[in-house]
């Protein structure tokens, strides 16, 4: 694989990722979508399909990484760096990529529910504290979790072994079942094994946090919730955004760590 092909490859596919993935948030949480409320297994299932098509989308030009985490996971096992900045540099640029075009779909839902009174106060909504539900740590503004995760309990310690853990379950899975035969990505049953994995990780672990378990997952995104003209749109909770790049990163290291040593 070339490095444009890589970057090419991981920019889509991560951006499709997010698409889909954010999608069905907004389409959960956001008032006037028709499936508000539909619940955590919708958005759990949504981010599973999410990983699949853009799986299969992104693996031919890049072996679909499309998450820092397994990237740095295959570079340790591999002991190969080379193509880590592209794989890096493709995913952020498609995870931002990805939260606008959720923007752009939802735009119409993100207005009516930054604009309601229940969710924002009134009738001065530019200046008060965001009130909804998804906002009520400090410094989250009222749509934030479309863009990107945030704990239920704030507690760093926890939050980041949260997001260890699960990111660990993922790369030692993605290692061990989900690569292809040159072991530089995932293929076509690796990927479907992958979705039902993160499908998996939603469901058992991420009731705490939110399971980021992919860096440019979360921060992409909450770069493009800082920039975009949202009005009432609150804080992006920056004093967070450390905990699911640097846990997601540790995990991702320890599953390398201990794939090296018992299954290599």
């Amino acid at each position: 694989m070339s490095s444009s092909d890589i970057f090419i490859g991981e920019t889509i596919g991560t951006a499709i990722l997010i698409l889909l993935g954010g999608g069905v948030v907004a389409a959960v949480v956001l008032k006037a979508s028709k499936a508000r409320n539909a619940g955590w297994l919708a958005i759990t299932f949504g981010w599973g399909f999410a990983v699949l098509t853009a799986v299969y989308i992104s693996a031919p030009l890049s072996g679909a990484h499309l998450n820092p985490a397994v990237t740095l996971g295959i570079a340790i096992k591999d002991s190969d760096w080379s193509n880590l900045p592209v794989y890096w540099g493709g995913q952020l640029l498609g995870a931002m990529i990805g939260a606008t075009l959720v923007w752009l779909a939802y735009y119409g839902q993100f207005h009516a529910h930054l604009t309601d009174k229940e969710i924002v106060g009134s009738p001065d909504a530019e200046t008060t504290q965001a009130k909804a539900v998804e906002a009520r740590e400090k410094g989250a503004g009222p749509v934030l979790g479309v863009f990107s995760t945030g704990p239920e309990i704030r507690n760093a310690v926890m939050n980041l072994t949260t997001e260890i853990i699960g990111t660990f379950v993922l790369v030692l899975a993605v290692l061990t079942q989900g690569l292809n035969d040159n072991g530089k990505g995932l293929g076509a049953v690796g990927g479907l094994m992958v979705a039902l994995v993160v499908v998996g990780i939603g469901l058992s672990l991420g009731g705490p946090t939110g399971y980021a378990i992919n860096p440019a997952r979360d921060l992409g995104p909450r770069i493009v919730h800082a920039l975009l003209p949202l009005p009432n749109k609150g804080g992006s909770d920056w004093s967070y955004a450390w905990v699911p790049v640097v846990g997601p990163l540790i995990g991702a290291a320890i599953a390398a760590g201990i794939y090296n040593v018992a299954f290599a």
